[in-house]
């Protein structure tokens, strides 16, 4: 996931943050992002884990591999750098620690055969964020050209994207609290 329609030359997409500059939304984008993870896992049924190999590579192969391993449709968002993100190619696996780290990247695994045993299928992997949001996204030039054009807007949307990370950031931990056992399995110890 580049966060934008990397093939065809940056435009937004419904994966691009808010405040992101990018084609079709040279004042920022004013709306959050879509989060395709939460809707594969509103089905049920697939696999699905966000990584980012730069930030935790044992998660990713974690997640790789239990993927491969699930019986059924499976889904790995994966966060990619691209050269529309305007950063340093050689960076950027530091962009995605960066990404992690500040919360707009959660790591995660859901396997809905965990819920067969009585166990939560949702695994949040990532810790809550260590940095502001402010340090990943005023890294790239995607977001840190709107501080230039339009410096008040560029504020008012980072508090909104900062203020999306948390309501994701607080769901994702209510997911990762729910308890799936039913009475059979916690009679067994689950």
């Amino acid at each position: 996931d580049t966060e934008v329609y990397s093939n065809t030359g940056g435009q937004m997409s419904k994966s691009t943050p808010r405040g992101a500059v990018a084609k079709f939304a040279a004042g920022g984008k004013p709306t959050g992002k879509k989060d395709l993870g939460l809707i594969a896992m509103s089905y049920g049924n697939v696999y699905v884990a966000q990584i980012a190999m730069g930030a935790n590579d044992l998660q990713t192969v974690k997640a790789i591999q239990e993927a491969e391993a699930y019986d059924g449709p499976s889904l790995i968002l994966a966060y990619s750098h691209c050269i529309a993100h305007g950063i340093n190619m050689t960076k950027g696996m530091n962009a995605q620690k960066l990404a992690v780290d500040s919360g707009h990247w959660p790591l995660f695994r859901y396997n809905p055969a965990l819920t067969k045993e009585g166990k939560n299928p949702f695994q949040l992997d990532s810790k809550m964020a260590k940095i502001k949001l402010e340090d990943f996204e005023y890294n790239e030039i995607r977001f840190k050209m709107l501080t230039k054009m339009d410096p008040e807007k560029a504020k008012s949307l980072l508090r909104e994207a900062q203020e999306d990370v948390m309501k994701k950031w607080r769901f994702y931990e209510q997911l990762a609290a729910m308890n799936y056992a039913t009475p059979a399995t916690a009679a067994n110890g689950h």
